[in-house]
């Protein structure tokens, strides 16, 4: 039994924007390199989109562990959001137009306090599967939840990394 490991590491190109709300690419020069990444408002919710093939799935729950830093803040929560929508080629009917995601996992990370820029990881569990099997073409929404009462922390929130984890069997 393996782990699979699929990472995004340039979140700001590798998800597309999803609806009205969703979050901008940022760059910042940083004093000794640059920091890309996915700016998700604190006021509203805002959602981008990814798609990976499902290689070597094999059962059970997806990980996925989202690295964040707020922009501004240096306290308080936010609220993170996953969902996948899973389509088997040749086999499933569904309008690829049209298809759903299956209902959202969230989880909340406190920001760690004192230093406003730095890197926190939130792990949310996916365990909505969609009926995901090896090799279907998987779509991965993530959205910060800012309407949500739980969602405290002011400012944006950057995503610089997603990197996702599942058994091989």
């Amino acid at each position: 039994m393996a782990t699979v490991s699929v990472l995004f590491e340039r979140p700001s190109d590798q998800f597309e924007p999803i609806g009205t709300a969703f979050p901008q690419s940022v760059r910042f020069s940083g004093t000794n390199f640059p920091v890309e990444g996915a700016a998700f408002d604190a006021a509203t919710d805002e959602a981008c989109c990814a798609k990976f093939k499902a290689k070597s799935y094999g059962s059970g729950n997806i990980t996925a562990i989202l690295t964040w830093y707020a922009d501004s803040a240096s306290s308080g929560v936010v609220r993170w959001g996953a969902a996948i929508a899973a389509i088997t080629p040749e086999s499933d009917t569904q309008d690829v137009e049209t298809k759903a995601f299956a209902t959202e996992n969230t989880v909340d990370d406190t920001h760690l306090g004192t230093t406003g820029q730095r890197l926190h990881n939130a792990t949310i569990t996916i365990s909505n599967l969609d009926s995901i099997a090896v090799d279907d073409i998987v779509f991965l929404r993530i959205r910060r939840v800012g309407s949500h009462a739980n969602d405290t922390m002011t400012g944006d929130a950057i995503l610089v990394a997603v990197e996702l984890q599942y058994s091989d069997s």
